[in-house]
């Protein structure tokens, strides 16, 4: 028994690429995103998911709500898909945080270092994991959209090619994609990554 899991990343707001946002209050979609968001419901609800599922940031949840609208099903909020919590850098624009020397160490080994006061990759990593096989059971044999962040995606991504966290970089996840996964006992399988067009399986 399989679950397909169309994994979205928000859609765009106005501090991509400037701030990390984190889990920051009040870091909503601009105008372009809700563009975004309303086209990703149009398309995800040809898929007729069982479920819609999102992280609680209002980012996550404003990109959510339109297709679980178009989908014909509630919203659901769950923290394992929430984005990575980055304790003091929260809100740090990335500018500043290219200066600092425990950023550096950071994105260079995830697999050992975490942020100051946060929580690491391979904890976000493990959350989401553990949310996956659940999936895999509750949801046999269904599709579902679970809507979170660009680091959380590729966690999963690693974790589905047995890639070590360091790797993280080396593919994007672009806002308002989707990633299709295949979850069963058995572990995950990457279908798709990154998709931004109609052809999602």
């Amino acid at each position: 028994m399989t679950a397909r899991v169309l994994l979205v990343r928000h859609a765009t707001h106005d501090l991509i690429g400037r701030v990390l946002c984190g889990r920051q209050p009040g870091v909503g979609l601009n105008d372009a995103g809700f563009v975004q968001a309303q086209r990703v419901g149009e398309v995800l609800a040809h898929e007729q998911p069982a479920a819609v599922y999102a992280s609680p940031q209002e980012r996550a949840q404003q990109t959510a709500r339109p297709i679980a609208n178009a989908c014909g099903q509630p919203l659901q909020s769950i923290d394992a898909l929430a984005e990575i919590d980055f304790g003091a850098w929260t809100g740090t624009s990335f500018d500043q945080l290219s200066r600092d020397e425990a950023w550096q160490r950071w994105n260079t080994d995830r697999l050992h270092h975490a942020p100051p006061h946060g929580e690491s990759m391979l904890e976000a990593q493990a959350r989401v994991a553990r949310w996956l096989q659940q999936i895999s059971t509750c949801h046999a044999d269904q599709t579902i959209v679970a809507v979170s962040h660009g680091d959380v995606i590729k966690s999963a991504c690693c974790h589905a090619l047995g890639l070590s966290l360091d790797f993280h970089d080396r593919f994007e996840i672009g806002p308002a994609s989707v990633t299709t996964l295949l979850a069963g006992m058995w572990g995950l399988k990457l279908v798709c990554l990154n998709n931004t067009t109609r052809l999602l399986s």
